[in-house]
């Protein structure tokens, strides 16, 4: 049973792939219908790479709104579906700094994992606002680098779906390397968040999640980019980096298609490959992290 049930968490994301596909071909089949030197213009690269994120912040002046979805599934037994969606409002007020704000609506559907209740909800989940400023940017470095800090209030427990009081700081620093102008490029984050949570009871725990990541983008025609990612990742029970509770290895494709030159869609799946959990019998860590990862955004720039 346990590993039919991981089967059908698997096929349930091999569903996407025709439909990420299908639209590839599509706006492939419209792009040999334009001129032969079609220029690979300049794009930015923030959201070209799936989980991990590119440098890019955007023009001076520029505003966006975009629901992106987080979702996770598959946990060691039972049935695991969790997602995340933050309403993101973003703005640049000047080449240097961005600014990303908005609520985050959570769903959870539980039932029969071990150290998890059994639950069918969604809810107001939280609040998130990241601030974004560009310390070395192209073409005055080969090496564009961004520094993303990610202050973050939640109701609602991520995994779990209990009710909580978390705060979070997720910090980044984000890079990329074009490594073929216009065409080829390779990404690559340094992740650090530590997490303190109060439970229903009124009990602070500690947590933090390093990572670090590499992802490769390929423009295939001007508006369409493929790519893979790998995501390694440690969690701890506590903010000083210890006692060590576990670590995985992620890796997936990715897809970002420019609609419009004020309209683009994104999306990446990442799965366990590799990791461990201390005391637990098995490949993965399925108690701090999914066994799968889906990444879906829709954004509209004005």
């Amino acid at each position: 049973m346990r590993i039919a049930r991981k089967l059908i968490d698997t096929i349930s994301f091999l569903r996407l792939l025709p439909c990420a596909l299908g639209v590839t071909t599509a706006l492939i089949v419209v792009d040999r219908h334009a001129k032969a030197d079609d220029a690979f213009y300049e794009i930015e690269t923030k959201y070209i790479f799936g989980f991990t994120e590119g440098s890019g912040i955007g023009l001076e002046g520029e505003r966006e709104f975009s629901p992106e979805v987080n979702s996770a599934f598959g946990k060691r037994d039972g049935s695991y579906a969790a997602a995340q969606t933050k309403l993101k409002y973003e703005f640049t007020p000047n080449q240097y700094i961005q600014i990303e704000l908005g609520p985050m609506v959570s769903s959870h559907d539980i039932h029969n994992v071990t150290g998890l209740d059994d639950r069918n909800q969604a809810e107001f989940a939280g609040w998130f606002t990241e601030f974004r400023y560009l310390l070395f940017d192209r073409p005055s470095s080969p090496l564009a680098v961004t520094l993303a800090i990610e202050p973050e209030w939640h109701r609602i427990d991520e995994t779990s779906g209990a009710p909580v009081a978390n705060y979070g700081l997720e910090t980044r620093i984000n890079a990329d390397l074009e490594l073929v102008p216009g065409r080829l490029f390779l990404g690559s984050n340094l992740l650090y968040e530590p997490e303190t949570t109060r439970d229903s009871a009124g009990r602070w725990t500690n947590e933090t999640t390093l990572g670090v990541s590499a992802a490769l983008a390929f423009r295939i025609v001007p508006a369409v980019l493929i790519g893979g990612e790998t995501w390694y990742l440690r969690h701890y029970a506590g903010v000083g980096l210890s006692p060590f509770t576990g670590d995985t290895v992620y890796v997936g494709p990715n897809l970002y298609i420019q609609i419009t030159p004020k309209m683009f869609v994104q999306a990446a799946w990442n799965a366990q490959v590799g990791g461990h959990e201390p005391g637990i019998h098995g490949a993965f860590d399925l108690t701090d992290f999914p066994r799968n990862r889906v990444r879906v955004k829709f954004a509209v720039e004005f």
